[in-house]
């Protein structure tokens, strides 16, 4: 079999994948969290949007990973009616 061209330690294309999956919804997360109309809001909520993926960041497992993107993208969807819900 033929050496691979990859150094160690990269990341493979699933892998490479569901990181942009990951970061996508961090800045979709941050985006929405802009339009809050009180300042100390805010700021709870990106300390709390940072700690959840500082908190998850070491997770390797593929299922578990899939879940937590999928529970992000709700609570995104939660907090987007919830701001639109604010504004009308």
């Amino acid at each position: 079999m033929a050496a691979s061209r990859l150094p160690p330690g990269a990341l493979s294309l699933k892998q490479f994948l569901r990181r942009q999956q990951v970061l996508q919804l961090y800045r979709k997360i941050l985006r929405a969290i802009r339009e809050v109309p009180a300042e100390a809001d805010r700021c709870y909520l990106k300390d709390w949007a940072r700690e959840e993926f500082r908190r998850n960041k070491d997770a390797t497992e593929e299922d578990a990973i899939r879940m937590m993107i999928t529970q992000g993208n709700m609570q995104l969807q939660e907090l987007q009616r919830t701001l639109k819900l604010a504004k009308s």
